[in-house]
C-alpha cells in the first residue's frame, strides 16, 4: 500500500507542478505572441477553469496519500527534516491555491462573464504572479522531496 500511496503522491505532484511550468513557461509566452489581448482573459479564465480541477483532485490525492504515509512511518515524530519541510511548503502552496481560486480567479470569472476585459487583463495578472510563487515553492518541494533525504 505505501507504494501505490508514494506513486499516486508523486504523480499528484508531477501534474499541479508540471502544470504551473507548462502554463507559466511555454502557454503564458504563446497566448502573449498569438492571441489577442483582447481574448486573453476568456482563454485563460476557460484553460483555468480546466487546469484547477485537476489541481483540486491533485490537493486531494497530496493531503489523503501524504497523511498516510506520515502515519504508515509512525507519525511526525518519525519523519526525516525533509519530510517537515515538504509537509509545511505543500500547506503553504495549498493556501496560496485556495486564494487564488477563490479571490482573483473567482473575480476573473466574473470580469469575463460581464465582458471588462481590462479587469480581466488584471486579475490574470495577479494570477500569473501568485502562480509564479507557487511554482517557484513547488520546485523546492520537488527538489527536497527527492533529494531531502540524501542530504
Amino acid at each position: 500500500m505505501t507504494g501505490l500511496s508514494l506513486s499516486l503522491h508523486a504523480l499528484a505532484a508531477v501534474i499541479w507542478v508540471g502544470g504551473m511550468f507548462f502554463a507559466y513557461m511555454a502557454m503564458r509566452p504563446a497566448v502573449v505572441r498569438v492571441v489577442d489581448p483582447s481574448q486573453r482573459p476568456v482563454l485563460w479564465c476557460h484553460a483555468l477553469s480546466l487546469f484547477f480541477r485537476w489541481v483540486w483532485a491533485a490537493v486531494g490525492i497530496l493531503l489523503v496519500t501524504g497523511y498516510g504515509l506520515i502515519h504508515a512511518y509512525g507519525g511526525m515524530g518519525n519523519v526525516n527534516w525533509h519530510i517537515h519541510v515538504m509537509h509545511g511548503l505543500g500547506l503553504l502552496m495549498m493556501l496560496l491555491f485556495l486564494h487564488i481560486f477563490f479571490a482573483p480567479y473567482k473575480r476573473l470569472k466574473l470580469a469575463v462573464d460581464s465582458g471588462d476585459i481590462e479587469e480581466g487583463k488584471r486579475r490574470v495578472g495577479q494570477i500569473r504572479k501568485f502562480v509564479a510563487i507557487n511554482l517557484i515553492i513547488g520546485l523546492v518541494v520537488v527538489v527536497i522531496a527527492t533529494g531531502g533525504r540524501y542530504w
